[in-house]
């Protein structure tokens, strides 16, 4: 059939220039081997049925109430800000002006149940000769503001302008346990993020600078602008193109690898093994986005461009280039659909297998959120401890971590 990947079709390093134009560009340079990380010569995906899990009833009920009072409001500085938002998809039906702007936000303020709690969120690092290190944690996100989940204040009290938090404590390796990071995302979206890392040896918290938004994260190949499922950095600071819209093959819905990260991956590129499940043909926005000219100036990127579901408004796939506007990192996100209480299934729990790999450095990195067989809590499955709003969402609660 034109314009399709069939069901049953497998796709191979034999067959593979068959479906490029349903592939990210870094998927293709990974088959096309012109890099340091390049498929395996044994790659093999299945596809499969696409399957569309419907948005929670209460968050498409927020986009029909709210959505006709969002408006756009264009700064000074030459970005842009949102006005009236207060729940649901901002722009149902993203048009011009401003139209890859609209879908970013679609993609910041996308349905993510209210509070979820990966008990063992793996991440792996990988140098040029295929040394591997890890390390996993404890991940808490909680959305504080604009919930429309069943039975939950659109605001939880206590946390009044603040909208998402992100919370991170090393439970191994041994030597850096208790290690934690806290992120705090508010509801104007024009004040900056505020980070926070708890130091064991110093026994306190400190603030991270904002010239750091560019540091790897953790040693991994990661930074801050890349938290949050692959896009974390201040929406009122960029630039928004809409490249053009495509089908592209993503792996979702998938069972997890049971042992996490090398096992079940088929090395050394790290690839998903055909024993995780199909992929689907998805359609997505393609987006450019920069920073502001006059943000531009030592920024670690050159540009993201972003493969955005037009379906859950996730992003699928991201190539990431340099100041020099040369290729520096491809970022994929898989994600197995996740069940949540009174919901069913969704598509975004901040829950997946996400992997980048940077060819100008010849590193990688690999984060299982959680691997099969540890548990993941979503809204009202999360055991009363971590209800704690102090504990996990403002920074004196990092100084409870070794009491």
């Amino acid at each position: 059939m034109a314009g399709t990947v069939a069901p049953g079709t497998t796709i191979t390093m034999q067959n593979w220039q068959r479906y490029k134009q349903y592939m990210p560009d870094g998927m293709a340079a990974l088959f096309e081997g012109k890099y340091f990380w390049k498929m395996p010569a044994d790659v093999s995906m299945e596809v499969g049925p696409t399957i569309i899990h419907p948005l929670p009833a209460n968050y498409l009920a927020a986009t029909e109430k709210y959505s006709a009072q969002v408006r756009i409001i264009e700064l000074p500085s030459g970005g842009l800000n949102l006005a009236g938002y207060q729940g649901g998809i901002p722009f149902p039906a993203p048009a011009e002006p401003h139209k890859g702007w609209k879908i970013l936000a679609n993609l910041w303020f996308r349905y993510i149940p209210h509070l979820a709690v990966d008990t063992y969120g793996q991440g792996c690092y990988v140098d040029g000769y295929h040394n591997i290190n890890c390390n996993a944690g404890i991940l808490i996100f909680r959305q504080l503001s604009f919930n429309t989940d069943p039975g939950v204040p659109a605001t939880i009290p206590g946390g009044e302008g603040k909208y998402f938090t992100d919370y991170f404590e090393t439970v191994e390796p041994e030597q850096d346990r208790y290690n934690a990071n806290l992120k705090i995302d508010y509801t104007e979206l024009a004040r900056p993020e505020d980070s926070y890392v708890f130091v064991p040896s110093m026994r306190r918290y400190q603030p991270v600078s904002a010239l750091a938004r560019c540091a790897p994260s953790f040693g991994s190949d990661t930074t801050p602008e890349d938290f949050r499922g692959g896009y974390d950095s201040n929406m009122t600071e960029v630039e928004v193109d809409l490249v053009g819209e495509k089908k592209i093959l993503n792996l979702m819905g998938f069972n997890m690898p049971s042992t996490g990260f090398p096992n079940n991956f088929d090395l050394p590129l790290g690839w998903p093994m055909p024993s995780w499940g199909k992929w689907q043909l998805r359609d997505v926005y393609v987006l450019s986005v920069t920073k502001l000219p006059s943000l531009a100036r030592g920024y670690c990127y050159g540009k993201r461009v972003m493969y955005v579901d037009k379906h859950f408004n996730g992003l699928l796939w991201e190539d990431l280039y340099d100041p020099q506007d040369q290729p520096w990192k491809f970022l994929a996100v898989f994600r197995p659909a996740r069940e949540a209480p009174g919901i069913g299934p969704v598509d975004e729990a901040l829950s997946y297998d996400e992997s980048i790999w940077d060819i100008q450095r010849q590193h990688a990195t690999f984060f299982c959120d959680p691997p099969a067989g540890h548990p993941l809590y979503l809204n009202e499955q999360a055991p009363a401890n971590y209800l704690d709003l102090e504990r996990y969402t403002t920074p004196s609660g990092l100084t409870m971590i070794m009491r």
